[in-house]
């Protein structure tokens, strides 16, 4: 399958990232959000990514434009019905991922492959919202999208061989390295990374140590290049949150069960650095 154009809704952390790897790939992006002021945002911080790449040398000055061009940004889904492959980045809520793959399915053309950048949420049941089931598969980007080379690819059970390769085909354009990975609660990623950021949580609420010590002990004891309290923040403490939650109710184990201190920090709002203040505060 060629794919020429891509569509990704959800202008947020996530979805923004993704854009701008497909953009930077040399394709064209059409971005779709709620409104003029969240696409706006999304673009500045693609703008200001694309920059730090140029600064790093990673990137060519006069590709900054180059990338910013290829990607339109909408609050229409009609305009994504000429897009050859659609990922869904929106919030990792089931309810509003299978109403939002529902409508995409009216919309898009058939040839059309639906893909979920879901960090948790089983590929088989958002894939039956909609009438391409054999179109549709998990496409797991890793945070930040434009720099971590990982991706997981997750069929589901109805999920065909070309929708497998069209996947991977994609990965391979943007320079990353693809696993595939059975349709599994969490994945391989954050059924590992959900855990130990909860465990940490723990650790910080008995006062085992303190948060900047339970950083160094991961960071400096296993060479893990940020420390699981700091990782939470800079992922979203409320994303985390549902990703454990998911964990704990699909696999039925309370060794999956959601630190109180971690519900008490989203409750309060305190959701890390794009709330600014999380287990550590930011300007």
């Amino acid at each position: 399958m060629d794919i020429k154009r891509v569509g990704v809704v959800g202008g947020g952390q996530m979805g923004q990232g993704i854009a701008q790897a497909i953009a930077t790939a040399g394709m064209e992006v059409i971005l779709a959000d709620l409104s003029e002021r969240l696409i706006k945002k999304a673009m500045e911080r693609t703008s200001w990514g694309v920059h730090k790449l140029v600064e790093k040398g990673v990137l060519k000055p006069k590709q900054q434009d180059e990338i910013l061009n290829r990607i339109a940004g909408t609050v229409r889904l009609e305009d994504l019905r000429g897009a050859d492959f659609v990922i869904e980045a929106v919030s990792e809520n089931e309810s509003l991922k299978l109403e939002l793959f529902g409508m995409l399915d009216t919309m898009c053309q058939p040839e059309a492959i639906f893909a979920t950048n879901t960090s948790s949420i089983p590929i088989a049941r958002l894939a039956e919202a909609t009438m391409r089931p054999g179109k549709f598969v998990g496409i797991h980007f890793m945070n930040p999208a434009p720099i971590i080379e990982l991706v997981e690819i997750i069929p589901g059970p109805k999920t065909s061989e070309e929708t497998i390769a069209a996947a991977r085909s994609l990965c391979e354009r943007l320079g990353k390295t693809a696993i595939e990975v059975k349709d599994s609660p969490g994945f391989v990623v954050n059924r590992i990374l959900g855990p130990m950021i909860n465990e940490a949580v723990c650790l910080l609420q008995e006062g085992v140590a303190s948060r900047e010590d339970i950083d160094k002990a991961m960071t400096l004891g296993t060479r893990h290049p940020m420390g699981p309290l700091a990782l939470a923040d800079f992922v979203g403490l409320d994303t985390c949150l549902a990703i454990i939650e998911v964990l704990h109710k699909e696999m039925k184990d309370d060794k999956y069960k959601p630190c109180p201190l971690l519900k008490e920090y989203v409750d309060a709002g305190k959701l890390g650095r794009k709330s600014g203040e999380g287990f550590y505060k930011y300007k």
